[in-house]
């Protein structure tokens, strides 16, 4: 008698999910890690349970972010092995000081901490000075959020002379800048966001922005053209350590550098 086929196992349905994200086989798959390809097969179909070393070598394996890996440890009956502290607790102190540090560098320009979804959760005295110049901060509730600051017609959106380039390299960024350049839940409910308001285009979703510049500015009216440098945490082991970013802008121009 044929045994019935195993239910997949919560961990069997992440594996499969983040195999098809990446465009994974489980041959190349079971080649990365150096294990069969029927070990992969009966981890997907609920038949194995792996080991949590193996887990999280599988993990490795398809980039998948810190926060998703405590899932998949939970999903496979693991305790989550990475701490998900605020931004701002205790144990992010030395990374708090850091990014402190960096955002009064970046003085007299703007820059500014934002988590996994845009929202504004630092920035030095320069940040609200420039962008207050263009919109009424007040109207847009904290944490604020960069990407509804760009988006909504009645932000910064008005004052950006190459708006339709500059939403989407947006979008472009969206995606590559998210942790593991997968949208979660709550990203992808902000993007469909931000293609309700009026005058933005669902095609720049996909838009190839054509510039003979290395980047695509900024074109600010009466302050000219910026661009931004994203810079992350090099060797994080908290979620919430992967998933912060710092945007420090810079004049896209030949105006004089801050130090001269």
């Amino acid at each position: 008698m044929t045994a019935a086929p195993s239910a997949s196992s919560p961990v069997g349905t992440l594996l499969r999910q983040w195999r098809a994200t990446r465009g994974c086989s489980q041959l190349e798959l079971a080649m990365d890690m150096g294990v069969s390809q029927r070990h992969v097969s009966f981890i997907e179909s609920g038949r194995s349970t792996p080991s949590r070393a193996l887990l999280l070598g599988l993990c490795n394996a398809l980039d998948v972010p810190l926060r998703d890996r405590n899932a998949w440890l939970l999903a496979a009956g693991y305790a989550p092995m990475y701490a998900e502290p605020a931004w701002d607790a205790a144990e992010m102190r030395v990374v708090h000081r850091a990014l402190e540090r960096m955002l009064r560098q970046h003085e007299p320009y703007p820059a500014l901490v934002m988590d996994r979804h845009w929202n504004v959760l630092m920035t030095n005295e320069a940040a609200p000075q420039f962008f207050g110049q263009f919109v009424e901060l007040g109207l847009f509730p904290r944490p604020r959020n960069l990407l509804r600051l760009m988006f909504d017609p009645q932000g910064l959106r008005p004052f950006v002379a190459n708006w339709e380039d500059v939403a989407a390299s947006l979008f472009q960024r969206i995606h590559r800048e998210a942790p593991g350049g997968v949208l979660d839940d709550a990203m992808r409910a902000l993007v469909d966001e931000l293609l309700a308001f009026p005058g933005v285009s669902s095609a720049w979703r996909t838009a190839e922005v054509a510039s003979t510049s290395p980047v695509v500015p900024i074109e600010l009216v009466d302050q000219g053209a910026w661009f931004s440098m994203v810079s992350t945490v090099g060797t994080p082991q908290t979620a919430s350590a992967q998933e912060l970013r710092v945007e420090c802008m810079f004049p896209a121009d030949d105006r004089p550098t801050a130090d001269g």
